[in-house]
């Protein structure tokens, strides 16, 4: 009893240990994050720089607009909509200074700024740009995973 006590109980561990991190690493593979923000439009919200999300890679995938606006208050924000991308752990929006990033080097290799974590792997939603950022410095939208560095999705910003 004691020798079947001694495999069974840290194969148990073992188990329960590989499972917890498998179900941590693999499950946003097939659970989405959908929001619906209502983003500012109209007089008050004036579009500074747009562009379209791409694919990062064959598995990171991402599609949607990502628009720099301006808003009534004196705010600008990074409005997301028809957003969708690859879910992941540990996912942030980022600011890079980096024109057309294809690989995790482009942005971590230049200037980028946090907007903060993805509030939904799908759906319209809006991040507030820090107040005296210098919006000329940043050329590029990317969904970024903070745990293994990767880039998931950049959108190259135009006018």
């Amino acid at each position: 009893m004691k020798r079947i006590l001694m495999i069974a109980v840290p194969s148990f561990l073992i188990g329960a240990v590989t499972g917890a991190v498998l179900w941590y690493l693999a499950s946003p593979l097939w659970i989405d994050r959908v929001v619906a923000e209502d983003l500012a439009r109209g007089a008050g919200a004036m579009t500074i720089a747009e562009g379209r999300f791409r694919d990062a890679d064959a598995v990171h995938k991402g599609a949607g607009l990502a628009r720099i606006v301006a808003l009534s208050d004196g705010g600008v924000e990074v409005q997301l909509s028809e957003f969708a991308v690859t879910n992941g752990p540990d996912l942030e929006l980022w600011l890079s200074d980096h024109p057309d990033p294809a690989k995790a080097g482009d942005v971590t290799g230049g200037k980028w700024i946090s907007l903060g974590p993805l509030r939904g792997n799908i759906g319209d939603q809006s991040y507030r740009i820090p107040a005296g950022t210098d919006l000329s410095r940043y050329r590029s939208v990317v969904v970024w995973c903070e745990q293994f560095g990767v880039l998931f999705s950049p959108a190259p910003l135009g006018s």
